[in-house]
């Protein structure tokens, strides 16, 4: 199928492929119902992950990590997509995002302190950058952090904080000089155990339930003027920065989740019959499935040009910003197709097209909603 062999990857590159897909298919797979239920995949999943390689493969050997490059962290996200319940791991919030915000712009102290248990999965990271009146628009943050001496006090609330209740630690998008607008936005460390830190409930999902989805509350919390990830002020600018590369994993993880819908449902209408003959031998059926084959192909090459892009260092936000939206739009619409050839039984909770259904949807929300990057694409026209 399209995810496997493709010219962007090396013979390693697949074999990491293997181990990463017998992982999800032993550890994630036979147990994501009763976690789902419970609303939280638990920590043990996240060493059981960082002992098989598949944490922050980017990460430099210097602070615990494989050293691999950025092509390892795409294929361990494209087997969480392709895994079913990958919807509600949160791994690459922490392998392709905040590690690269530690690795990019934090003291030599900070890497030191965290990377390492990032890499092994005994520490558990989030960052926090939505507030209940300020999404996509990060500029309307109200969340603060006022310099007393040598400390910062941090007030404010986020919501919607992947990874909210199992944290150890959350890098904080706050305002140090509200009257500066964007060039007063800095990121702050925040460990969980201090005082005033307070986790809010487990938010309830329409999909991704076994993910910890939560509220956070500042309440004068003060922590250490060297808890600042690089430059007081600067915050805005690395946000800006790290963005491609979210969007770019997101936007793999929404294409095997596509292409796991379409491969669970050529699966079906081989087997599914009606009228005295399969599924697949209607007009209707072949040409959707042939129509959905063409799209994943398509993309699956869109997404390596961006991929040698990010490894190059020239992906610009812009091409992150296009990757995303045409990825998880594409993706809604081949699920929904997909879950129509189920009929009635795509409905059902059992399958696990309604679960890649309900999981998908947050694609086009999350990392910037699919308006955002629109406006964002138009104004390099």
């Amino acid at each position: 199928m399209p995810m496997n062999n493709r010219s962007v990857y090396s013979a390693d590159h697949e074999l990491f492929r293997h181990t990463a897909r017998r992982f999800y298919r032993e550890e994630l797979e036979p147990h994501i119902e009763r976690w789902e239920h419970d609303g939280i995949i638990p920590r043990e999943l996240w060493r059981k992950a960082g002992a098989q390689g598949l944490l922050c493969c980017g990460i430099p050997e210097t602070y615990g990590g494989p050293g691999g490059d950025f092509y390892y962290n795409m294929i361990s996200s494209e087997e969480i997509g392709y895994a079913i319940g990958g919807g509600s791991c949160s791994f690459a919030l922490q392998s392709d995002i905040t590690a690269y915000y530690l690795l990019h712009h934090a003291s030599e102290a900070l890497k030191q302190r965290w990377l390492p248990g990032m890499v092994s999965g005994e520490i558990i990271s989030a960052i926090a950058m939505t507030e209940p009146g300020a999404g996509s628009d990060l500029q309307g943050i109200r969340t603060t952090a006022v310099r007393d001496g040598d400390s910062y006090v941090i007030n404010g609330q986020k919501t919607f904080i992947t990874n909210g209740q199992h944290c150890d630690f959350v890098i904080v998008v706050c305002k140090t000089d509200p009257a500066k607008g964007a060039k007063g936005m800095s990121l702050i460390i925040v460990e969980t155990d201090r005082a005033g830190f307070e986790r809010g409930r487990n938010l309830d999902k329409i999909g991704q339930k076994g993910a910890d989805t939560s509220e956070m509350f500042f309440a004068d919390v003060r922590v250490p003027v060297s808890n600042l990830v690089g430059e007081e002020g600067r915050g805005f600018a690395y946000l800006m920065g790290e963005l491609p590369r979210e969007r770019l994993t997101v936007a793999f993880r929404a294409w095997a989740e596509a292409q796991r819908a379409y491969d669970l449902t050529v699966a079906y209408v081989k087997e599914r019959r009606a009228f005295g003959k399969a599924l697949l031998e209607f007009q209707n059926t072949a040409f959707k499935l042939a129509e959905i084959k063409t799209d994943l192909a398509v993309g699956w090459a869109f997404l390596d040009q961006c991929l040698h892009r990010i490894v190059d260092g020239d992906l610009t936000a812009e091409q992150g910003a296009m990757a995303k939206l045409w990825t998880t739009e594409r993706e809604g619409r081949i699920v929904d197709e997909c879950l129509q050839l189920f009929g009635g039984y795509g409905y059902m909770c059992e399958y696990p097209i309604a679960r890649i259904f309900t999981d998908a949807r947050i694609r086009r929300i999350y990392g910037g909603t699919s308006e955002i990057m629109k406006l964002f694409i138009s104004r390099h026209l």
